[in-house]
Order: structure tokens, then sequence, then C-alpha cells
């Protein structure tokens, strides 16, 4: 996990994004141990009670659960919700800025797409 923290969101709220960030990136898979509560606080110098919210928001929205004694775990499809989840939001909230920009710039369609395959990695649908 990164240490720098942003000034605009709560430290708890991206803490819980740098986890997801870690599960969708495939560092956390299904049953993978989230770092301790402990062990985070101390390396970030961070209120254990901030890591524990960033941590129960995950619990939450079912990403991750508690194991008494044990410690946090990723659950089972965690990954395959986030990328639901976030494929949607992605759709709904930055893809309609996306479109406008196209129209206001005028870009060809076409030619954006070709730029899209040469940039993504193991994309050789061309090749």
């Amino acid at each position: 996990m990164d240490p720098k923290w942003n000034e605009d969101q709560p430290i708890y709220r991206q803490l819980r994004d740098r986890v997801v960030a870690m599960i969708l990136e495939g560092v956390l898979a299904d049953g993978d141990a989230l770092p301790s509560v402990r062990n985070v606080a101390a390396e970030y110098r961070l209120n254990p009670l901030t890591v524990l919210k960033g941590y129960q928001e995950l619990v939450d929205e079912g990403l991750v659960e508690k194991k008494r004694g044990r410690g946090m775990f990723v659950n089972e499809g965690a990954r395959k919700q986030l990328l639901r989840d976030e494929r949607q939001r992605f759709v709904d909230k930055e893809w309609p800025v996306v479109v406008d920009t196209i129209r206001r710039l005028d870009l060809d369609l076409d030619e954006l797409v070709e730029i899209a395959r040469r940039s993504v990695p193991g994309d050789n649908k061309n090749d």
C-alpha cells in the first residue's frame, strides 16, 4: 500500500480504496488475509480505529469477512463483484464524460479504438 494520503478524502476511505485496488489487481485473492489492523496502523502511523473503520467498510460491502481471533479475509467472489460494480460505475459516471469530450473535440471513434488497442498490453487482436 502507498503511504501517501490525500487530504481530500478521509484516510479510512483511502485505505478501503487501496484494499479494493489490491483485490482488483490480484494482489489479494479470494481467501487471502488482509494485513492486520495492528500492522497497518504501525506501518503507516495511523490510529488502529482508522484502519478498523476502513476494513469495516469492506466487511459491510461483503468483500471481506472477519474471522474471530484470526483476522480479516477476502471473500470468495470479491474480485468478480468489484469488477462488476466498478464497470457499472464507469459506464454510469465516467463514460458519459468521455463521450461528451469525444463529441466536443470531434474525435474519430475508429482512430480512438485503434489507439486504445495499441495501448492495451497483451491485446493482439490486430496481429
